[in-house]
């Protein structure tokens, strides 16, 4: 009977390799490595971001006053057209206070014209010309959370809306006795091309990534056009003192210094949005993510590890996987495995796209992981980062 039978049940098992130790075992070993490796950051990463919940609250807290603290530089139409939609926030206390740094445009002027409808709850600080000024972001924030009147600050950037007047209300109903920091999300408006495409799928993935670790417990970013954190918290790091020289770092490097155990939040309710205009030339862009790369130096050794290890495996499961493609023994295996791994991630990560209200990348999801794989260590490779590249 088990001779009749034998040859039916080894053409079933046809699609095994007979495992010989050879160059496609090693490259078939390999592809499992690194389909391990992503497997671990969807489980232990991404997972969280994908199931995440808002914790059921008890009694509604009191909501303190609060600072809104905006640095701005030559953003007359920017202020004209999206200042008054932070003025007008559903909220019982607060000041919206601008710091107008260097401006040589029609910026004192918009904002004194404001000032004229809002003559209690805006505040303007004005910073003159001076060639012993620099232009970075740094010291106008800072002098504008020194002016505030209240212990609760948010930021924004002038060229940022709220999604809606509920904003200011979701992202300070996060703090608490023990959170002291809060990480908002601030898409780009969705216009026409490819480059704001892109520009939208690297704020999606940015935005999955610093959720997602935060969640994970190893916070090391957030953005600085939405942001809430105490004035206390602020002065115990001496603000931005440790990376004052850095044009950029006023949100990731300053969250990597303040983020402790237990004492930051993370607010993605779509109300809560800050939604910006992105760069409208791949060179403004590319100025603009080059000054973000400025701060990379500055990141803990575990942290550069663990974001570089994702792209880097992701990179080469593909490479191996198409290279036993063509390797008829360990074909079917192979692809089995792959499929299964990259079936998982498109559904963890998906659901972790479709809680930023990105559902139009989640489609060719495994296609755009890996082109964002492949450009972004070209973009940071090939950008010159100087500390000094200018803000505006």
């Amino acid at each position: 009977m088990l001779l009749i039978f034998a040859p039916k049940y080894l053409r079933s098992m046809e699609f095994l390799p007979g495992f010989e130790l050879n160059l496609h075992l090693i490259v078939f070993c390999f592809l499992a490595a690194m389909l391990f490796f992503q497997l671990l950051y969807v489980f232990l990463v991404y997972v969280r971001f994908a199931f995440y919940k808002e914790k059921p609250k008890g009694q509604p807290m009191d909501l303190p006053p609060v600072s809104v603290v905006i640095a701005a530089r030559n953003e007359s139409d920017n202020l004209y057209h999206f200042l008054p939609k932070i003025l007008n926030q559903n909220y019982p206390q607060f000041e919206v206070l601008v710091v107008n740094h260097q401006s040589i445009d029609d910026s004192y002027h918009v904002l004194n014209a404001l000032k004229m409808h809002y003559p209690t709850r805006l505040k303007i600080v004005e910073v003159e010309r001076s060639k012993h000024l620099g232009t970075g972001k740094k010291f106008p924030l800072s002098l504008g959370i020194k002016a505030a009147s209240y212990e609760y600050l948010v930021v924004t950037d002038a060229d940022c809306a709220p999604s809606s007047d509920q904003w200011l209300r979701l992202m300070v109903s996060k703090f608490s006795d023990k959170k002291e920091l809060v990480l908002g999300y601030a898409p780009y408006k969705m216009e026409k091309g490819f480059l704001n495409k892109l520009i939208r799928l690297d704020t999606v993935m940015i935005a999955m990534n610093y959720f997602s670790y935060a969640l994970a417990r190893l916070p090391y970013m957030g953005v600085g056009r939405n942001m809430a954190y105490t004035k206390s918290l602020f002065n115990s790091v001496n603000g931005f003192k440790s990376h004052y020289a850095i044009i950029s770092g006023d949100d990731d490097l300053f969250v990597q210094q303040t983020a402790r155990k237990g004492n930051y939040a993370i607010q993605i309710d779509p109300q809560a949005h800050c939604v910006s205009k992105g760069k409208d030339s791949w060179s403004s862009w590319m100025v603009q993510k080059t000054r973000h790369y400025t701060t990379s130096p500055k990141y803990q050794v575990i942290k550069k590890l663990l974001l570089g290890i994702y792209p880097l495996t992701l990179l080469l499961a593909w490479i191996s996987f198409v290279i036993l493609l063509f390797n008829a023994e360990y074909r079917l295996l192979s692809a089995a495995a792959f499929v299964f791994v990259i079936s998982l991630k498109w559904w963890i990560q998906g659901k972790c796209m479709a809680k930023l209200k990105a559902k139009s990348f989640i489609a060719l999801f495994p296609l755009l992981d890996l082109f964002y794989a492949l450009l972004i260590p070209w973009i940071y490779y090939t950008s010159e980062k100087s500390s000094q590249t200018k803000w505006k």
